[in-house]
């Protein structure tokens, strides 16, 4: 049985339109007009066991939305799901101990107090026997490099240090889904490092199950395998992500390196250059013509070094977010 399943999920708003003018204003008291959003439009995907997988999408796609579904925090409009075998919207006490989800954009520590208080509120909350609670602690605390700070007021901690606390705090009970929602927004590189790391580290030694939205697709390339990308609130693809560039990119690099040390002037015959810094530059041409225009450009310039090359997953999947919704993909191709 898969730890997530989500099948048909559905959830509409009903957004209140409001007209400009006295006049409409007035006339709104009295009759209102609504309009309808999907913010999740008959999603359905299964995540095994210990799996950690990305689920991504431009803002606004449903992600956030699809994540507080799994909570239990809202109710669908219709569809089905099951986490670790519970229905996440009957909001069960025995599921709620079995899961955690950490938001980058809001805080669950107390901001006057220190990280230290939190912990000792969540350990009631989760009803932990002493010792399970102070052991775990030294290991995250160790682990997140942060045992040194517990004792001060989480307002004077880093962007990066609060977020680290806020892990520590999501895993006190060991849940065995954590739902993470942008959790190195904001960050520095370093920051976003050193999470990046404890995350695969622990997920491989603890088999959590993780569903990860994000961004940033370093935290992406660096963690998941598998992608599950939403958009208008729908899914249009749900599968490995090193499939991404080979499915939806319809272009590849070129790069080359002139034997004569310069930059041809004419090079944009051959297709969009997109950097020239002598003696290399890169082209961007489609896939299908890859081969005879290096054909061609082998045959017109003396050429020293040359590659073929993917274009970056990130700016593939941001061209997929800019796909109109009635050309919305096919998730299963």
């Amino acid at each position: 049985m898969p730890a997530i399943h989500i099948q048909n999920l559905t959830k509409i708003y009903r957004v209140y339109r409001k007209r400009e003018g006295l006049r409409a204003a007035f006339a709104g008291l009295f009759h209102r007009e609504y309009s309808e959003v999907r913010a999740v439009d008959d999603v359905s995907f299964s995540i095994e066991q210990g799996e950690m997988v990305a689920f991504l999408g431009p803002n606004g796609a449903g992600k956030t939305t699809t994540l507080k579904l799994l909570s239990g925090l809202i109710y669908p409009s219709s569809g089905t799901a099951s986490v670790l075998g519970y229905v996440p919207w009957k909001r069960e006490n025995a599921y709620r101990r079995r899961f955690a989800l950490v938001m980058g954009q809001k805080n669950q520590l107390w901001w006057d107090l220190p990280a230290q208080e939190s912990f000792r509120l969540h350990k009631e909350i989760y009803r932990l026997e002493e010792g399970a609670f102070q052991r775990r602690l030294d290991e995250l605390t160790e682990l997140l490099e942060v045992k040194r700070l517990v004792s001060q007021p989480v307002r004077e901690l880093s962007l990066g240090e609060r977020m680290r606390m806020e892990l520590i705090a999501a895993l006190l009970h060991s849940p065995e889904v954590l739902f993470l929602d942008e959790p190195t927004i904001g960050l520095d590189v370093v920051s976003q490092r050193r999470v990046q790391d404890f995350l695969k580290f622990y997920q491989a030694q603890h088999g959590v199950t993780v569903v990860l939205t994000s961004h940033y697709m370093k935290d992406v390339e660096a963690l998941c395998q598998r992608a599950v990308i939403i958009n208008h609130g729908k899914v249009q693809h749900d599968g490995p992500l090193a499939q991404i560039v080979d499915r939806f990119s319809t272009h590849k690099l070129i790069e080359l390196q002139f034997a004569s040390n310069q930059v041809p002037s004419d090079l944009n015959r051959f297709g969009e250059v997109f950097e020239a810094q002598a003696p290399r530059a890169k082209l961007r041409v489609p896939k299908h013509k890859v081969a005879e225009v290096l054909a061609a450009v082998l045959a017109a310039y003396p050429i020293e070094d040359v590659g073929v090359l993917d274009r970056p997953l990130e700016e593939v999947i941001a061209e997929m977010f800019q796909t109109p919704r009635e050309n919305t993909l096919n998730p299963h191709g």
